[in-house]
């Protein structure tokens, strides 16, 4: 796959996955979702901290270490959508600048990569898209399987 279908495949995800953010009601953030573990707001809270991550590791070349626990525990704050639009932007325009997939980034399972990186990241927001969509209400299944390839 080129680095421009990647870009825009992750691009795709990230927006799909934020419409679902944007359509939380007020009254849904405590909600559950198909992982039993998480809220609607632990599911957006991982997804944003993923995000979060991709600056470090892919412009700034940050190891593991460096980050630390920087985006441990809440990242969205008072506002989960603008904390999740601000961290979806941040991670696009990463991995779009010049070079960047083409680049190796550290991960908890050794060094890979950039491409990879955003091509995992792409597949995690379309799961969990779903997760969030099941949550909410939405119902976003022929969005979904054409972002997968597929044709409804």
């Amino acid at each position: 796959m080129s680095h421009d279908e990647i870009l825009r495949l992750h691009g795709e995800a990230l927006a799909l996955f934020g419409s679902r953010v944007h359509a939380v009601r007020d009254d849904r953030w405590d909600g559950p979702t198909p992982c039993s573990e998480w809220s609607v707001r632990d599911l957006v809270n991982h997804l944003t901290a993923e995000q979060l991550w991709v600056p470090r590791l892919v412009r700034d070349g940050a190891t593991l270490a460096e980050v630390g626990r920087d985006f441990d525990g809440d990242v969205l704050g008072d506002d989960p959508v603008a904390a999740w639009d601000r961290a979806a932007v941040a991670a696009v325009a990463a991995f779009a600048e010049r070079g960047a997939l083409g680049r190796t980034v550290q991960l908890s399972y050794g060094s890979g990569p950039a491409a990879a990186y955003c091509t995992q990241l792409t597949a995690d927001a379309v799961v969990h898209s779903w997760d969030l969509s099941r949550a909410t209400g939405a119902d976003d299944r022929t969005r979904l399987l054409c972002l997968l390839g597929r044709r409804p």
